[in-house]
């Protein structure tokens, strides 16, 4: 049976109705995965099946017009994605809201808030390389925010592919309950299109742009392996939906509506994974992946577990439902600078955001007007009047940072003033990697204010991106995720400001910590007429465990009993304690995984005071930390590099000369590729893709993502003290 299946809507709606579109008919999701595993690619196809384009475009932008999504010149030059970008479209009834985020580590923030504020995700995997350092990246964050996910395993037609180790992989690797709910019909050149597992129909895709959906029946050559994957996908349901495990166990049959309504149910709670097959570079498999997007992930309503913070209630979790009657409240998730000022996307939880409403931030407590509300398409933009709960807009001309949320203005007359609600922020992993940055050496003010605008621009876009002005040296320092990060910014500035900049080396962002117990009993007496300072501090500092959070590593513990130490004087010595750490005594970086624990001291009724308390609490820790036998860490990395097979000995061999460990390794089925896992220190990986690429005549790639830090070796540490003494020595003998 040939049945025409045209699924591209006429993208007829305007803003206008999608604004009042019903939330029960919405889906938020966001497309992630490793780089280079097809997410721009797939964008641009659901774009083109859905009527939101009407040509696809190559990627790298080769036909002088570029991926809709890659809006940035960059982006289209380099053929990777750096900024998420949002979009919206309709299938069938149905309003789907789409952030395309980055693969690159480097870019990972970018991940990071589009799952904060989804309620779905796609997890697109690579049917020959599978699961990747990134993939698992993306994994921990969906997991971070309970996001449920269905996993698209991509490039089937790609020499090499094989989709049941990629679905292996995943249930290891990942260790979720995937599943297949499709069988890939023909892999490789061979690949036509998927057998669905759920109502076992053949679909294949026709037309110049696999634009048509030919439904008809499993043919007999695949009748009997259709079966064995359809029992083991009820079985794998069954183990997680009650409803298709009393079918199961009673040995009824599963039809396709009980089986996808068992799906649906077990993915949103998270409990299984659907992974669909195709190749979207080949116009296969996209239509249905979208299918079981609106089958199978949540509407804004139906995810679980969302909730606000109290602010007048020690930050209480509230639960608040996606309705657009409710007191609105939404987050600002992402901040960009664009010819009209500032545009913030923001995501609705509930209540109605329109044009020219007056909004408060939670955290300013400031009133803004909304003076105009867009809807995203890339970098094209949709004016629409308001816009409700349960989707995700943007705004203009309003003053804030990410992760401010933004609440409506009481009404007037109201009985009881409304709750001070907020929503929880994100993880924000810290920057492993500096460099020091300036304008070239005569530029004119006008390129210094520049160069000050845009760091200040980039600073609050991206919260991984820090930036600092170094107390000795007076240099600007540019802290981030990595080589690729820092690259980036130092271009932008040169094509969006018009600045030549001048970078220095890299430097590693080194750490100390302590490793043993260290006692101090300290008095801090100081009298030079009138009124004195006194304060004497007793307690000891010790190292955290070794599992503790990286995001907290300083603890402070009071133990005093009486009133030895005024209770008002407690957060001064905390205070000082904190100072301490800011710069360690071996090579001045923060001293991370300590515990002071504050036991007794003494204060004087006259002399005493916060500041006198405060540089008790420094000196006290400072001379304690010299106790503690501190040690000096470095970032490592966790590499993964993929090569030709017939390089990996020459790969292996030249990590271990950069003093990594190797994890894993693995040749790929068809012997084609190695993938090399490793444990790096960042401090060699400096200029490693230029060694790669040397090493594999340029047929070899890797990735790397910061682990943890760890003890470099003895003769490193003094060396590290030496250079840092002599630095010290240097400034000192210019002041």
């Amino acid at each position: 049976m040939l049945i025409a299946l045209r699924r591209r809507a006429a993208g007829a709606l305007c803003a206008r109705q999608l604004s009042a579109a019903a939330a029960e008919l919405t889906r938020n999701i966001g497309i992630s995965a490793h780089i280079d595993s097809g997410k721009t690619t797939l964008t641009e196809r659901i774009l083109y099946y859905t009527g939101r384009i009407g040509a696809i475009h190559d990627v790298r932008g080769k036909d002088g017009v570029g991926a809709k999504m890659d809006s940035m010149d960059l982006e289209r030059e380099k053929g990777i994605t750096i900024q998420s970008a949002a979009t919206h479209c309709t299938w069938g009834a149905n309003h789907v809201n789409i952030i395309d985020t980055p693969g690159h580590v480097d870019f990972t923030i970018e991940v990071e808030r589009a799952l904060r504020v989804l309620d779905g995700g796609v997890l697109v995997l690579c049917g020959v390389s599978g699961v990747q350092s990134q993939s698992l990246t993306v994994d921990r964050q969906m997991k971070r925010y309970d996001v449920p996910r269905v996993a698209f395993v991509n490039k089937l037609d790609r020499a090499g592919a094989d989709p049941d180790r990629v679905v292996a992989q995943v249930r290891e690797q990942m260790a979720l309950n995937a599943c297949a709910v499709q069988l890939p019909v023909g892999l490789e050149a061979a690949h036509e299109g998927v057998i669905d597992l759920v109502r076992m129909k053949r679909l294949t895709f026709a037309g110049d742009r696999g634009e048509d959906v030919v439904e008809d029946d499993v043919p007999a050559a695949s009748a009997d392996l259709a079966e064995e994957r359809r029992a083991a996908l009820v079985e794998a349901v069954a183990d997680v939906d009650d409803d298709v495990a009393e079918a199961y166990l009673e040995g009824l049959e599963v039809d396709g509506d009980a089986l996808a309504a068992g799906i649906r149910r077990a993915t949103m709670a998270r409990d299984f994974v659907p992974v669909f097959m195709g190749s979207a570079f080949k116009n296969k498999g996209v239509q249905p992946l979208l299918d079981g997007v609106v089958a199978y992930l949540p509407s804004p309503p139906e995810r679980e577990g969302v909730v606000a913070l109290d602010l007048e209630d020690d930050e209480t979790p509230v639960p608040i439902a996606c309705d657009a009657d409710a007191p609105l409240l939404c987050l600002a998730f992402k901040l960009e600078e664009s010819r009209f000022g500032q545009l913030t996307y923001v995501r609705i939880y509930q209540g109605t955001l329109r044009k020219g409403a007056t909004i408060v931030n939670a955290r300013t407590r400031a009133k803004t007007k909304v003076p105009r509300l867009v809807r995203m398409h890339s970098d094209d933009m949709e004016d629409i009047d308001a816009a409700s709960a349960g989707d995700v807009v943007a705004m203009f001309g309003v003053d804030c940072a990410s992760m401010d949320s933004f609440a409506g203005e009481p009404k007037k007359g109201a009985k009881e003033a409304p709750r001070k609600l907020a929503m929880a922020s994100m993880y924000v992993p810290r920057p492993v990697i500096s460099i020091a940055v300036a304008p070239k050496k005569g530029a004119a003010p006008n390129v210094i204010d520049a160069f000050g605008n845009a760091l200040q621009r980039f600073a609050r876009e991206d919260p991984t991106l820090r930036v600092h002005v170094d107390a000795e040296s007076k240099q600007t320092i540019l802290s981030g995720m990595g080589e690729l990060h820092l690259d980036v910014y130092v271009e932008r500035m040169k094509r969006e400001y018009k600045v030549d900049v001048d970078a220095g080396m890299p430097s590693v962002n080194y750490r100390e910590a302590i490793s043993k117990r260290a006692d101090f009993e300290y008095l801090h007496k100081k009298q030079t007429g009138g009124s004195g300072q006194y304060a004497k501090v007793v307690g000891y500092v010790e190292p955290l465990e070794d599992d503790f959070d990286g995001d907290e590593p300083f603890e402070f513990v009071n133990e005093c009993v009486g009133t030895n130490v005024p209770s008002e004087y407690i957060p001064s010595v905390e205070k000082g304690a904190r100072d301490a750490i800011a710069k360690g005594n071996l090579i001045g970086f923060p001293v991370e995984g300590m515990r002071v624990v504050l036991q007794d001291g003494a204060a004087h009724a006259v002399d005493s005071s916060d500041m006198a308390f405060r540089a008790a609490g420094q000196a006290a820790v400072r001379g304690a930390i010299d106790r503690a036998k501190a040690s000096v860490l470095e970032p490592l990395m966790a590499l993964e590099v993929t090569v030709p097979a017939e390089f990996q000995g020459d790969i292996m061999g030249a990590i271990n000369q950069r003093r990594g460990i190797i994890t894993h390794s693995e040749i790929s089925a068809d012997g084609s590729h190695a993938v090399i896992n490793a444990e790096v220190p960042l401090a060699n990986l400096f200029g490693y893709s230029t060694d790669v690429r040397s090493a594999t005549q340029g047929k070899g790639e890797f990735t790397m993502e910061y682990v943890r830090h760890a003890n470099v070796l003895p003769d490193i540490q003094a060396e590290l003290v030496k250079e840092h003494q002599e630095k010290r020595a240097a400034g000192t003998a210019q002041r």
